[in-house]
């Protein structure tokens, strides 16, 4: 069992593999006493009871004053109690009760994994996992609160979120509910989290954390390209390969706020939330209020194995789509080939090169619908512009498909342009604050998806679209931020539900349409990476990583996304050189090595490319369908420790170890420069590796591979050496040279 009670201690304590995670009933409460390494037997000697001065005790205590709310570690923490850290709920009710004191009440341990209503959260099949129910109860304010605890034991991950309930006779405020509250008693911490803009998101960045509050958060509406609701609590040696972290990560995909509170004892608490600004909750007496699932890992065997932990994770048990364990079709988006400017004809020239290079698959991109030949007018009226396309989307489907191509398209459900049928008949649908010209983004206007029939409207449009069209991929788009929210559906003192409401029906949409739809493989987007997260991945099996298509800027993007996410979900294509975004020209292969990082395709129009650029392409999607499985099911090292180095390079290892494969892209080639060195990762020491090297977009490369013949480009390695002796890489030179070294197992 993963869950235990020991009734002479009162400590629940939940096992994975490799960590533990405990907590003790004390006095009433529910105190947190240890989450790490796996240990056995109560931990409650780390904590001694202390007077500690200006920290309140409960009434019960006014005596002995040895035991406050203040500097015990608790699992949620209350708010008005005498505890002046971080809460984890804050509420008021319809007779003046402001704050929640929680008392414990009781506990159930259940086989399988809880749920959440119209929230994704993660699932287990038969006997991958148990939950731990603890109710806590405020009878003042009349709320009960239900702690929920997933346990997958054999993936060392544990998943929490909070079930609030009105318990009362009155009308019930809430004002801030989290998800977790985690708190770290000992020890010196810095904060990892992943920030940015649009075209350069989730850049790390590593702060030692200092007494005070530090908040990662976003009020955009969506989780955003700004932050990320993923962050880690690191020991300060901590690196790739050893030391101490927690993984944090919030499954919401709206406003949220990350708090890491070093208190007056040097403790860390850290409260993960629907962000509180502009958020209130009305509970009728009976109603609940789920909170997001926070998804949490441990790792003392440094961030790499976190990272590879979460990967394991969110491939498994929140990625529910098929299309995750099947070979990903190589597709060419027309976006940086066309933009708005294309018809049939063109569509078709560009099918025609496409199917010559060996790619699977067709994606219309922004302009198909509407009156849209910019960005300023269409959304919102999803019939086909014949202008562009005469006789529909039918005859050029037909006639991809007839090339031996599938088909996908482009929307953007969420949005509406003024100059819209849509808008003109429903203007009260878009998201506008009455009396006030809206801000503007993208000149388009936001739906309120918090409308049942705005929902439902957009799911009778797509679903006709999608029973009538042969369609087999669907790119959904997300192209501004949340101003001006106001729902013209909810009454004026509850307007602090509309964000919240808001991302309900965005899951609700997304939802509906994957079942309906379990052959079309949908992926996400929002402007590229405004909307990476573990909410959007329970319907989307990957997500546009960002729409800044350079190579060399997307090593950054992708290293820094992959402390969270599998490279299997990150959506990556080989686009035109000089590039659209920074007019920087990268080798071709270097392009393909980088996109092959994640999800791999092609976003250039392919009639352009000269004879010997397509005899490449070829080569690069042939090589790409022979790592297809290796890279979409293998565990990812990160082997350049920052993006200080001259080069980046990274390894992806099979499951069972039998192969790998090792690229290596050159960011800045130097004069008389130093060997390039690298302890590889993850192989089998006692198995031997050939080793098969090819080279790309290098000007000229010394051929030092320790061959007798090195036009051969092959050697055979013991894994012990490989790892403990390391690789010593040829010299190349040139503007972005790379290199892939597969390895397999003889």
């Amino acid at each position: 069992m993963s869950i235990r009670f020991d009734p002479e201690h009162q400590t629940l304590t939940l096992d994975t593999r490799r960590t533990t995670y405990q907590m003790q009933i004390h006095a009433g409460r529910l105190e947190h006493l240890y989450y790490g390494r796996r240990a056995e037997g109560p931990m409650d000697a780390l904590f001694l009871p202390m007077d500690f001065a200006f920290s309140p005790t409960p009434y019960e205590f006014k005596t002995t004053r040895n035991w406050s709310l203040d500097v015990v570690p608790q699992e949620y923490s209350g708010a008005n109690t005498g505890d002046f850290r971080l809460s984890s709920i804050d509420l008021r009710t319809d007779t003046g009760v402001w704050g929640a004191d929680l008392r414990y009440v009781r506990h159930e341990i259940r086989p399988g994994k809880y749920d959440l209503t119209g929230l994704p959260c993660a699932f287990a099949r038969d006997g991958e996992a148990e939950t731990l129910s603890v109710l806590l109860s405020d009878e003042a304010a009349g709320i009960e609160v239900e702690l929920l605890y997933g346990v997958f034991e054999e993936r060392d991950t544990i998943c929490r979120a909070a079930r609030i309930r009105n318990a009362g006779t009155g009308k019930v405020w809430l004002e801030k509910a989290a998800s977790v509250c985690l708190d770290v008693p000992f020890g010196a911490w810095d904060l990892v989290h992943f920030q940015g803009r649009h075209a350069m998101e989730r850049q790390m960045e590593r702060v030692p954390l200092m007494h005070g509050i530090h908040t990662v958060s976003s009020r955009r509406g969506v989780s955003s390209h700004q932050h990320n609701p993923f962050v880690i609590l690191c020991g300060r040696d901590t690196d790739e390969d050893q030391g101490d972290c927690y993984g944090v990560m919030l499954s919401y995909s709206g406003s949220f706020r990350i708090d890491a509170e070093v208190d007056q004892l040097g403790s860390v608490r850290l409260i993960s939330a629907i962000h509180d600004q502009r958020f209130t909750w009305e509970l009728a007496p009976g109603e609940t209020f789920d909170t997001p699932e926070t998804i949490l890992s441990f790792s003392h065997e440094g961030l790499g194995e976190l990272s590879r932990t979460y990967h394991r994770f969110l491939r498994r048990h929140v990625i529910r789509s098929g299309a995750l364990d099947r070979p990903r079709p190589v597709l060419l988006n027309n976006w940086e080939g066309t933009y708005f400017d294309f018809d049939t004809e063109k569509l078709l020239s560009i099918a025609r090169h496409a199917k010559d290079l060996g790619v699977d698959l067709l994606v219309l991109d922004d302009g198909w619908f509407g009156k849209r030949d910019d960005d300023n007018s269409g959304l919102g009226d999803w019939y086909v512009n014949e202008r562009k396309l005469p006789g529909g989307l039918g005859p050029l489907i037909s006639q991809v498909n007839a090339l031996g191509l599938k088909f996908g398209l482009w929307i953007e459900p969420e949005m509406v342009s003024e100059d819209s049928d849509l808008y003109r008949a429903h203007p009260d649908w878009a998201l506008t604050v009455p009396g006030r010209r809206p801000a503007m983004g993208r000149n388009q206007l936001v739906l309120d998806m918090g409308r049942k029939e705005v929902v439902d409207h957009l799911f009778d449009a797509f679903s006709e679209l999608l029973r009538r069209e042969h369609i087999e991929y669907i790119k959904w788009d997300m192209n501004r931020n949340l101003t001006d929210l106001y729902s013209r559906a909810l009454p004026e003192d509850r307007q602090g539900e509309a964000p919240h409401r808001y991302v309900l029906g965005l899951y609700d949409l997304a939802r509906r349409l994957t079942e309906a739809f379990p052959d079309v493989l949908f992926e996400g987007c929002s402007g590229g990476g405004g909307r990476f997260d573990a909410g959007m991945l329970a319907y989307f099996p990957q997500i546009w990583c960002s729409d800044d298509t350079d190579a060399i800027e997307r090593l950054e993007i992708q290293r820094g996304t992959s402390f969270g996410y599998p490279p299997a979900s990150m959506g990556a294509h080989v686009s035109a050189s000089p590039n659209h975004q920074t007019g920087r020209d990268t080798p071709l292969g270097t392009r393909a090595v980088v996109a092959m990082a994640g999800t791999f395709g092609y976003e250039l129009d392919p009639g352009k490319l000269t004879e010997e650029e397509k005899e490449e392409v070829k080569g690069q999607i042939a090589r790409f369908r022979r790592y297809d499985a290796l890279l979409r099911d293998g565990d990812l090292y990160r082997l350049s420790p920052s993006s200080e180095m001259p080069f980046t390079a990274w390894q992806v290892v099979a499951p069972d170890r039998s192969e790998a494969l090792l690229s290596v892209v050159l960011t800045h080639p130097r004069a008389n420069p130093t060997p390039l060195h690298l302890c590889l990762r993850g192989l089998d020491p006692d198995a031997r590796y050939v080793l098969r090297r090819e080279t790309f977009g290098a000007r000229r490369a010394a051929d030092q591979w320790y061959l007798a013949d090195p036009e051969e480009k092959e050697d055979m390695r013991s894994g012990s050496a490989l790892m403990y002796g390391g690789l010593t890489l040829p010299s190349m030179f040139g503007d972005f040279p790379s290199v892939q070294v597969h390895l397999k197992k003889v």
